[in-house]
């Protein structure tokens, strides 16, 4: 039987202000209730995504608060059930989990956040709330750009900001599938993805990636900075260019892509969040074959900082919201 919680109401991060000069603070809004295919987790661990001030912040800024849209900021989070919906089967009270919602968000920068259990898998038991509760969106956009990519084992691949959120996963799941991984990175870098088990290292500050000699399989550019065009020289013929569409050269060069015949391949990773492609992780997490790289972690109180550190474009690896610090709702 699932916990009765005590009040309606919780600690959320959301937007105050419009446009620019809009901060994310955390405020008192109400607990969601679980639908009948959710689970309700007290959030232990979020995070702060590009995705959130390109977007979601974005769009918060812009539309008035009344009441028809998520205004609760966050995708990933890890934290424990604590109450479910009535036909859920698969999960019960007290269990750990971890996962996301990418339609719209999570709105998981709160005390609790309801979210489908289609969405979520157990945590790694080997991992913290904070390792895990920063690695849904990063890690599965890697995970899944690997698939459309139909990376093999043996394999050429280039990771193009290879020391980010993204980029950090995408060099240890390279690696766990068996290709063999250079990586684009800073100087100040080298030696964090060589610790990732990068083949090698190209510091883009030094020399001008895109006119290196190599030749790759697969390009995966997790900056989206880059297009099929402008790594036209590194790719082998019938090479592949997957962007991860966050920014809009990555956008449009995968349009172009389908709309004009070219010589190489553009594929956009549009990640979902499903439970077999977290198990996957999961199971790369309790092997060691894949672990979190933490830039730095923020309180719930100072989220906005979080956000600024994000913005910087300088991250190495994921950003943390301590979340259940914070959490001032408590339960019978």
């Amino acid at each position: 039987m699932a916990e009765k919680l005590q009040n309606n109401f919780m600690k959320a991060a959301t937007v105050k202000g419009y446009g620019s000069i809009a901060k994310v603070v955390v405020k008192e809004k109400k607990r969601p209730s679980p639908g009948k295919n959710d689970v309700l987790v007290e959030v232990h661990c979020s995070s702060v995504n590009p995705k959130d001030w390109k977007l979601n912040k974005a769009i918060t800024a812009l539309i008035p608060d009344v009441g028809f849209r998520p205004f609760i900021i966050g995708d990933d989070l890890s934290g424990v059930v604590v109450e479910k919906g009535s036909e859920v089967t698969e999960f019960d009270v007290g269990d750990e989990v971890y996962g996301m919602d990418m339609r719209l968000r999570t709105s998981a920068c709160a005390d609790y956040a309801s979210i489908a259990t289609s969405r979520i898998a157990r945590k790694p038991a080997n991992i913290s709330h904070r390792e895990a509760g920063v690695a849904p969106l990063a890690a599965l956009t890697a995970l899944q750009g690997f698939k459309i990519a139909e990376l093999k084992r043996g394999q050429r691949i280039l990771i193009i900001g290879a020391s980010g959120g993204v980029g950090t996963y995408a060099v240890q799941i390279a690696k766990a599938l068996g290709a063999e991984v250079t990586a684009v990175c800073s100087y100040r870098n080298i030696d964090l993805v060589k610790s990732l088990g990068a083949d090698h290292v190209i510091d883009y500050t030094e020399n001008d990636f895109t006119n290196n000699e190599d030749s790759f399989d697969v390009i995966f550019d997790a900056t989206s900075y880059e297009s099929a065009k402008t790594c036209a020289s590194l790719m082998q013929q019938g090479g592949l260019f997957v962007t991860t569409f966050g920014q809009s050269k990555g956008f449009s060069s995968a349009i172009i892509s389908r709309l004009f015949p070219v010589q190489h391949r553009t594929l956009a990773v549009t990640v979902e969040s499903n439970t077999d492609d977290l198990n996957e992780l999961t199971e790369l997490f309790e092997k060691r074959a894949l672990k979190t790289v933490l830039d730095s972690e923020f309180s719930f109180g100072d989220i906005d900082e979080a956000y600024q550190r994000s913005m910087t474009g300088r991250a190495k690896g994921k950003i943390a919201i301590k979340v259940l610090e914070s959490n001032q709702v408590t339960r019978k």
